[in-house]
């Protein structure tokens, strides 16, 4: 009780939580944007300054090299601190990373190991920033719109990369300074926007740090049985769907570079549709199994256009399926870990859950390549379509079930409907059809309730008082 009361306290009364949300969204679709176009801007200038193949490999390397080894101790990190500082100094760390690059080509450089010192220091920062902004959002998101949020924020990431890639080519097209310059311009706007936030709505307990603390994560994972699940579904899926990936691009020869990088833009396209109807369905109980079909149908499509010869159609249909298949189930994977993990470990189990999930990458890039080498593209994508058909089936036995698709958990708080869903009176229990006096009291066992003596109301309800209760962890809250 005490906990959820200094956050009540602590929420401030200058910025709306309407607000405080969009520009974490603003912010975050701009971060997004910049680590796509660096992503590709890096090992273009290694390639540019050293007329080497290898240093853009490293560069590249270099950028995703973080992903692998500080998610799990930068949420350690995040859960220590404020998230809006480490978001604050992660931005300005990347524009000063930007700025550096700028500053050395007036003078013949940067240097190769200049470059891959400010790609490390992007990949790094982009991790924490990731981290602190999971961590974040429960305190500037109601529960009850805490669906919406994460169906907007899933689409912005997918349209954000989207534009991110190809517009980080065209700029570095356009000058090799021109991508660093944009991106420091963007970094500063996106902190620009975080400070624009008020001070913190909550604190965060201080603890001496220890090797328990580092593994809780892992811990919490094990007690939530859907997000243990989710993180195994997801890691194979990621594996599967970017092995597809490899099996096309090596056996892409005689395509245009325009027909690929639409194929590949597709997976991108289909995560905006599927952050749409995230938006306006409810979630679902039986996601992960779901999830699991939608890849299987996904990759069958890509087999049978390895057979009939349409390998390109065929290909972006699939990704297209994975790409609204996957921001389903993210959507409700996020929904589960905002709700049912504590804050103060909220950025350890996202932490652990991306190690897992882009820790796919790495294995899927070899994996293709062989396949193709032994298999050629059609035997490879047959392959991974009985696999994946394969596992499908399996999630509905009953053992498999319960350790890898266990349905969604109960006691979610039932998502408002998008505006455009709302009658024309509202819906029953909505802000708009009451008004009154509310009391904060508390109850035995530490629960905090508000009690709302309901005044003028457009239609009859079942009583005259109203109690909600205030979820611990998730900020004050009346739906």
């Amino acid at each position: 009780m005490d906990e959820t009361v200094e956050r009540v306290q602590a929420a401030p009364a200058d910025v709306p939580l309407r607000l405080r949300f969009a520009l974490v969204w603003a912010g975050s679709a701009i971060s997004t944007v910049g680590a796509r176009t660096l992503g590709v801007a890096y090992p273009l200038l290694a390639l540019a300054q050293t007329g080497s193949p290898a240093a853009a490999g490293w560069a590249g390397f270099a950028l995703t090299i973080p992903v692998l080894l500080l998610y799990v101790p930068g949420g350690f990190l995040v859960d220590r601190m404020s998230p809006r500082r480490v978001i604050l100094c992660a931005e300005s760390g990347r524009m000063l990373s930007a700025v550096s690059v700028l500053v050395a080509m007036p003078f013949g450089g940067p240097s190769l190991a200049h470059l891959l010192l400010a790609a490390a220091a992007e990949g790094t920062l982009w991790v924490l920033y990731t981290l602190a902004e999971a961590a974040l959002l429960p305190s500037v998101v109601q529960p009850a719109m805490m669906h919406q949020a994460l169906a907007r924020s899933e689409g912005a990431s997918h349209l954000a990369s989207i534009a991110g890639r190809p517009l980080g080519g065209y700029l570095f097209g356009v000058g090799r300074y021109v991508p660093f310059a944009v991106n420091a311009v963007l970094f500063a706007l996106s902190c620009g926007l975080f400070l624009g936030q008020g001070r913190e709505v909550a604190r965060r307990p201080r603890r001496p740090p220890g090797l328990r603390d580092l593994t809780e994560g892992f811990r919490e994972l094990t007690r939530q049985p859907f997000l243990g699940g989710s993180v195994a579904v997801t890691t194979f899926t990621n594996l599967m769907v970017n092995t597809l990936i490899m099996i096309f691009v090596s056996g892409s020869e005689g395509m245009s570079s325009f027909e690929i990088g639409v194929v590949l833009a597709a997976g991108g396209l289909g995560g905006v549709l599927g952050s749409i109807l995230a938006a306006v369905l409810r979630p679902l109980r039986e996601v992960l199994r779901l999830h699991l079909w939608i890849w299987a149908l996904a990759l069958a499509l890509a087999a049978v256009g390895t057979v009939v010869g349409l390998p390109s159609w065929f290909f972006a249909l699939a990704l297209v399926t994975t790409g609204i298949g996957g921001a389903l189930s993210n959507v409700s994977i996020k929904l589960v870990e905002m709700h049912k993990v504590h804050p103060a470990t909220l950025a350890r189990v996202v932490g652990v859950s991306r190690l897992s999930s882009h820790g796919a990458l790495c294995l899927a890039a070899p994996l293709g390549g062989f396949m193709v080498t032994y298999g050629d593209v059609t035997g490879g994508s047959l392959l991974l379509c009985l696999l994946m058909i394969l596992a499908a089936a399996l999630s509905g036995w009953a053992p498999v079930r319960e350790k890898l698709t266990p349905p969604l958990p109960t006691g979610l708080p039932a998502p408002e409907p998008p505006k455009l869903l709302h009658r024309r009176h509202g819906r029953p229990g909505s802000r708009c059809e009451r008004a009154g006096r509310s009391d904060v009291v508390a109850e035995p066992g530490g629960r905090l309730l508000v009690v709302a003596q309901a005044g003028v109301q457009r239609r009859p309800q079942r009583g005259a008082l109203h109690r909600v209760e205030l979820l611990q962890g998730n900020g004050a809250d009346v739906d």
